[in-house]
């Protein structure tokens, strides 16, 4: 076992973890946060993202040690108390989910995209997702919420 700092929406955990000990296995089996899904373990479905130190990156592909001493941002650390972020209230109003498994991750991803890019074309948010995976919606609605959710982004 090897000790770790990690500041996880704002609040700093000190673990220990077996070496090879993925960060989204961290999250969710030891810091009890589900919302970051586990989806295939190889990096290719995005449903495991979330933010260390402000980069989008898959939990998958991070081991809990390089984590060490880094700020972690979950879907759960993005709300303010009671109320959604804009984009969670975009993907609510746009239905832009079905079973909501990819969700997290895609909510995760987008808000990143319109922090490098306000105002994307429907074709930039397609590639702005290439990373995430929805095998249910078509992605019609994701991009109708990313869109919605970049209107209401100050020019």
């Amino acid at each position: 076992m090897q000790a770790v700092t990690v500041t996880v929406n704002g609040v700093s955990h000190t673990t220990g973890v077996e070496p090879r000990t993925l960060l989204v296995h961290l999250l969710r089996e030891q810091l009890n946060l589900t919302g970051t899904q586990v989806g295939c373990d190889t990096s290719n479905c995005g449903a495991c993202t979330v933010w260390v130190d402000g980069d989008a990156v898959k939990a998958c592909t991070v081991l809990a040690v390089q984590a060490d001493g880094h700020e972690v941002t979950t879907i759960e650390g993005i709300s303010d108390g009671g109320s959604m972020h804009p984009m969670q209230q975009a993907f609510h109003e746009q239905h832009g989910l079905q079973c909501g498994y990819c969700t997290p991750g895609m909510v995760m991803t987008a808000i990143k995209l319109l922090e490098a890019n306000p105002h994307p074309t429907d074709e930039e948010i397609r590639h702005g997702l290439e990373g995430n995976l929805c095998r249910c919606t078509g992605y019609h609605n994701i991009v109708a919420a990313i869109r919605s959710a970049a209107e209401g982004v100050p020019a």
